[in-house]
C-alpha cells in the first residue's frame, strides 16, 4: 500500500508540473496560394520542382501551387479579380500586366524584394515591370526576335551577313535580299513571317517595324493618344515596306509551320523559341540575324510572363520571398533551359551556354541589354492597342491602304482612352 501511495503522489506531482510549465510553440506556418500558367511540359515540371524545393527549404512558408490552362488563364484571373479572390502570388502575361496594375490588383515590390535581386535583373525586365514609377512585376525570363537564315545560302547568293545589331540590313538591303533570293526560288516565296500564328504575335512581331522606322503604337509621353504616332508618316512608311513584301509574293503562308525547316523559304522572322527546332534541322549552317533597320536602328519585341504579388495578400513579405527564390541564378537557368527563353538576370545570362558572349543566341540577350528591345506600351489601354493593331496588320497584309488602316486603329485606341477618362 505504501508503494502504491508513493507512486500516486509522484504521478500527481508530474501532472502538476506539466500543466504549470510553459508550452514551447513554433512560429505559425504561412501558407501562400500561387497561380501559374500551365505552359509546355518542361516549364510545368520546373515550376513544380521549384515549389517543392522552396517548401523544403522554408519551413515557415509553404506554397500551394495551382496551374491553370494557358488559353483561359487571363479570363480566370480576371474573374477572380472581380470576385476579390486572387491568390497571394500569380503570373501575368505581358499584354495584361498594366491593366491589372491599374485595377489595383497588384502591389509595388519596392521594399519587398532584396536589392540584390532587382539589381541583377535585365534592364528589359525592369522596364517591362514598371508602371508610374513603381516596380510591380518581375520575370525570370525574357524574349526576342530575329531573322533565321542558312549561312551557305546567303554566301551562295552574295548577300551580306550582318555582324551584329548595329550592322543590321537596312530596309533597302532587306528588300534587295528578298529579291535576290526569290530569283533562284521555285515559287518566289522566300520569307516566313509566322502567319500561322495568331493574336498577340502580330503586334509583338511587327510593331518593331514601326518603332524602327521612328513611329510607335501610342504616344508614350502621356499615353493619351495614338494620333500622328501610329498613323504618322514614319509608321506608315515602315508598314508600306512590309506590305510590299506581300505584294511582290515574297511571303509564304506557312500553314504547316514547316516553311523554313523544309527549305521552302530562306528566311524566318521568328523568336527565340524556334531555335531548338531550327538547330536540330539545319545544324551549324543556321545563322541568327537582327531584324532590318527601317531608319532608327534595328528593334525587337520583348516581354513574356511575369510574377506579381496580389494587393489583397496578408503575407506580402513571404510572397516576395518566393519571387526572390525564383530569381536565384540556379532557378532562372533551370527555367530558361526548359523553355529556351533568355534568362532574366545578368548573372544567369553570363552562365548560359546559349546567351552568354559567344553563344548561338547572344543576339537576343544583347538586344535586351543594349536597348534595342521595345517594351509594350505601359498603359492599361494595351489590350485595345494590340487588338486594333492586329486588325490593321491583317488589313494591310490583304492590300488595304496603309494610312487608312493605321488611322482606323488610332480611332479605336483613342476612343478607348477617352471612354476610360485617360486611365487615371
Amino acid at each position: 500500500m505504501l508503494r502504491k501511495w508513493i507512486a500516486l503522489v509522484v504521478v500527481t506531482l508530474l501532472l502538476a508540473c506539466s500543466q504549470e510549465a510553459p508550452v514551447s510553440s513554433s512560429p505559425e506556418r504561412v501558407e501562400l496560394e500561387v497561380w501559374a500558367h500551365a505552359g509546355q511540359e518542361g516549364e510545368r515540371k520546373v515550376i513544380e520542382d521549384q515549389v517543392a524545393r522552396f517548401n523544403q527549404q522554408r519551413s515557415g512558408v509553404q506554397i500551394k501551387l495551382t496551374l491553370l490552362p494557358e488559353r483561359s488563364y487571363n479570363a480566370q484571373v480576371q474573374a477572380a479579380a472581380l470576385a476579390g479572390d486572387l491568390p497571394d502570388v500569380l503570373e501575368f502575361d505581358g499584354p495584361y500586366l498594366y491593366n491589372y496594375i491599374w485595377q489595383r490588383q497588384l502591389q509595388p515590390l519596392e521594399g519587398l524584394l532584396p536589392s540584390e535581386a532587382t539589381q541583377d535583373l535585365l534592364p528589359s525586365i525592369v522596364e517591362q515591370g514598371r508602371y508610374q514609377g513603381h516596380l510591380y512585376a518581375v520575370g525570370t525570363f525574357d524574349s526576342g526576335l530575329g531573322l533565321y537564315a542558312r549561312r551557305s545560302l546567303l554566301d551562295k547568293t552574295g548577300i551580306r551577313i550582318p555582324r551584329g545589331i548595329e550592322d543590321a540590313w537596312t530596309a533597302a538591303e532587306f528588300a534587295k535580299a528578298l529579291s535576290t533570293l526569290a530569283v533562284s526560288d521555285d515559287d518566289g516565296t522566300v520569307l516566313d513571317l509566322k502567319l500561322n500564328y495568331a493574336g498577340e504575335w502580330f503586334t509583338y512581331a511587327f510593331s518593331p517595324v514601326i518603332q524602327s522606322a521612328g513611329g510607335d503604337l501610342v504616344d508614350r509621353k502621356a499615353y493619351r493618344t495614338a494620333a500622328k504616332v501610329l498613323d504618322g508618316a514614319l509608321a506608315v512608311a515602315g508598314m508600306q515596306q512590309l506590305q510590299s513584301w506581300f505584294e511582290k509574293g515574297y511571303v509564304d503562308s506557312n500553314v504547316d509551320d514547316g516553311a523554313f525547316v523544309t527549305g521552302k523559304v530562306a528566311l524566318s522572322w521568328a523568336g527565340h523559341w524556334e531555335y531548338p527546332r531550327y538547330k536540330a534541322t539545319i545544324g551549324d549552317d543556321l545563322v541568327l540575324l537582327p531584324l532590318p533597320d527601317f531608319g532608327q536602328g534595328s528593334r525587337t519585341g520583348q516581354g513574356s510572363w511575369v510574377w506579381g504579388v496580389s494587393s489583397g495578400t496578408a503575407h506580402a513579405k513571404e510572397a516576395a520571398s518566393f519571387l526572390a527564390f525564383l530569381l536565384e541564378t540556379k532557378e532562372v537557368l533551370l527555367m530558361a533551359d526548359a523553355n529556351g527563353a533568355v534568362p532574366g538576370t545578368k548573372e544567369a545570362v553570363k552562365q548560359s551556354d546559349l546567351y552568354r558572349k559567344g553563344g548561338d543566341l547572344r543576339l537576343f540577350s544583347e538586344q535586351l541589354v543594349r536597348g534595342h528591345a521595345v517594351p509594350r506600351p505601359q498603359t492599361p489601354a494595351y489590350p485595345v492597342i494590340t487588338s486594333a493593331f492586329q486588325t490593321a496588320f491583317h488589313d494591310i497584309r490583304n492590300g488595304a491602304d496603309v494610312q487608312a488602316a493605321l488611322h482606323a486603329a488610332v480611332k479605336l485606341i483613342d476612343q478607348d482612352i477617352i471612354d476610360n477618362k485617360g486611365y487615371p
